[in-house]
């Protein structure tokens, strides 16, 4: 009778590998996933030439970054979908409030209008760029080789998404206030597409649209241009709303810096764990490190003197010296 039970037990939870001890809720719904990496003779049952199969062969079993096992990588927020849902549910209650307190309080009505003007070319056009984030995040979740790391990239694209409704709404909320026109398309595609300050960031998020290696679209995404995006938004430009006399957008900046947060800590702990697997990839993952944080450093180079403009500005020396060493710290933090 012991033997069978153990038996038994040992069907249960064999596929997490350690039979000894029972799964938590987060293993349960997020282990082994991705029946589809490393099958032979192809990822999908479908023709062999399948174009998805070749693309999957290629840019994700074919990919410089592997290790022998990624189910041992775990999210160190150990985020479930319900778990993300009912953390945003939160959050989300925090910012209505917040939205409905200076809607009420006319604070937007107040704003200068040289400020007003500053917004026109810097946080409006924003909703662009990081719909390219968004995308690039989906991307890398959907090759990923195992749904621990999918679920992470998905997550952050969802807080993408988060970010881009709320300044697509106070979008309108400014033009409401100061101008029809503050909420066109053309006013903010206008900007990215000819503005001559965003041009080095579009340059470098098309130029991500097509890094199709998995591994490369998370180093150039996740350790690259995505940190680099983060800072300069959600912490320097939140300064500078502050210094401005807008605390509403402030306030919103800090919000948005608590997903960026977890953005940044399961990149550590990704990247962490795969040096610990394979110590050769420090190579590998440098290699793009240094092909793709110089055109993140361009790219804040050209929305800095932005900064300058302002009523209360902040010189564009003060914002790139701010991302870089945020970015320098951040890269300690990888292992690389």
């Amino acid at each position: 009778m012991t033997s069978a039970s153990n038996r038994r037990r040992q069907k249960t939870w064999s596929m997490f590998g350690d039979v000894r001890r029972k799964p938590t809720p987060y293993e349960v719904v997020t282990g082994r996933f991705h029946y589809h990496f490393r099958r032979d003779p192809v990822p999908f049952e479908m023709d062999p030439e399948w174009t998805l199969n070749k693309w999957y062969l290629a840019h994700r079993e074919g990919s410089p970054l592997q290790v022998d096992d990624w189910e041992g990588f775990r999210d160190p927020a150990k985020l479930t979908y319900r778990d993300y849902v009912a953390l945003q549910h939160d959050r989300e209650i925090y910012l209505d409030a917040l939205v409905d307190r200076h809607e009420e309080n006319e604070s937007v009505a107040a704003l200068d209008p040289d400020w007003v003007g500053t917004l026109r070319t810097l946080f409006v056009p924003l909703r662009f760029p990081l719909h390219v984030l968004q995308m690039v995040s989906l991307y890398v979740g959907q090759m990923a080789p195992s749904s621990y790391i999918t679920n992470c990239a998905h997550f952050q694209a969802a807080d993408e998404m988060r970010r881009i409704q709320r300044i697509a709404y106070w979008t309108k909320v400014l033009a409401d206030a100061h101008g029809d026109d503050l909420a066109l398309t053309a006013t903010a595609r206008g900007a990215w597409e000819d503005g001559h300050a965003w041009q080095p960031l579009r340059q470098t998020l098309e130029h991500l649209l097509i890094a199709y290696d998995w591994g490369e679209a998370f180093v150039g995404l996740d350790i690259a241009v995505k940190p680099a995006v983060d800072t300069l938004v959600n912490e320097v430009f939140g300064r500078l709303a502050e210094a401005n006399g807008d605390r509403f957008l402030a306030e919103l900046c800090t919000e948005f810096d608590r997903d960026a947060r977890r953005s940044r800590d399961w990149t550590q702990a990704l990247t962490g764990y795969a040096i610990e697997r394979k110590p050769d990839l420090t190579g590998v993952l440098d290699e793009w490190v240094t092909k793709w944080r110089p055109r993140a450093d361009e790219a804040v180079e050209g929305l800095a003197p932005l900064f300058a403009t302002a009523p209360r500005p902040l010189a564009a020396t003060d914002v790139i010296a701010r991302v870089h060493g945020a970015h320098d710290e951040f890269l300690v933090g990888t292992s690389i």
